[in-house]
């Protein structure tokens, strides 16, 4: 179990009418859509040890998936703050690391340069859902990457039981009609035993009963953006994860009337 926290929680998706029901989608400013928060050096890190490590579990990509993540790729650099340095044909992140821009994979390139986990579907010739075309997930929160690429939406989220046949045509409607110039967000919450980062599930695990009030909060903001040429979908995930205590006391109070799922200690 390795913690990685940080200090505070920016938005509390429970605390508001509009994000605490599903799915909870606003629209996003791209201004705001990369984070880099108190945790940045210690969460790439670790994502650098994982694609090292454990680059199997972590990264995917269909052959399909190449011009879109070449795309993504010049979208993320074109969005770095004046925390990077960029020369030539690399760029040192705020933390000190240096990445080649042409040293692996597109996508993982630019997972290398930002906190977001980086997801890219798009749909088989423009019809019918949106498939997961390729994925750096570092930080899963109870799925499993092996399980979910070249697979469409419907089948991506079992076993959520909230994600009904009804949910699942909202959410095809909603990829359908996400525009270029209109990128969207959304927030959750869930309780954990166990900080760490990297917890995966496969989808015939079952959750654990917790015991007692968890001690971690675990909150994603996760955004969607249609990009310009190739039109996939990018699906980014930035992980906060803070003690119990961490949290404020509105926040706290707010959990007691708006309660959040709970997940197990191998959640």
């Amino acid at each position: 179990m390795e913690e990685i926290c940080q200090n505070s929680l920016p938005f509390a998706p429970w605390m508001h009418p509009a994000t605490r029901r599903l799915p909870g989608i606003q629209p996003l400013d791209m201004g705001e859509w990369l984070v880099r928060d108190e945790a940045f050096a210690v969460q790439m890190a670790l994502r650098d040890r994982l694609l090292e490590e454990r680059r199997e579990d972590v990264f995917r990509a269909l052959p399909e998936a190449m011009a879109a993540a070449e795309e993504l790729l010049g979208l993320v650099l074109s969005r770095l703050d004046d925390g990077y340095q960029r020369l030539d044909s690399a760029v040192t992140r705020p933390d000190g690391v240096t990445v080649d821009l042409a040293g692996d994979h597109p996508l993982l390139v630019a997972a290398r340069l930002v906190q977001e986990d980086l997801c890219l579907l798009d749909q088989n010739g423009g019809e019918g859902e949106h498939i997961l075309t390729a994925a750096a997930l570092c930080f899963p929160a109870s799925w499993t990457l092996a399980e979910k690429i070249g697979h469409p939406m419907t089948r991506i989220h079992v076993p959520v039981e909230e994600y009904t046949d009804n949910m699942a045509v909202r959410v095809q409607r909603l990829f359908d009609a996400l525009h270029v110039d209109r990128p969207l967000w959304r927030a959750n919450a869930l309780l954990y035993h166990d900080p760490s980062l990297y917890q995966p599930r496969r989808e015939g695990d079952r959750r654990a009963a917790p015991k007692g009030r968890a001690d971690y909060l675990r909150s994603e903001r996760q955004s969607l953006l249609r990009l310009p040429e190739t039109r996939a979908v990018v699906f980014s995930i930035h992980t906060w994860v803070l003690p119990w205590a961490k949290l404020s006391e509105d926040q706290r109070a707010g959990l007691d009337i708006h309660p959040v799922e709970t997940a197990g200690q191998g959640a």
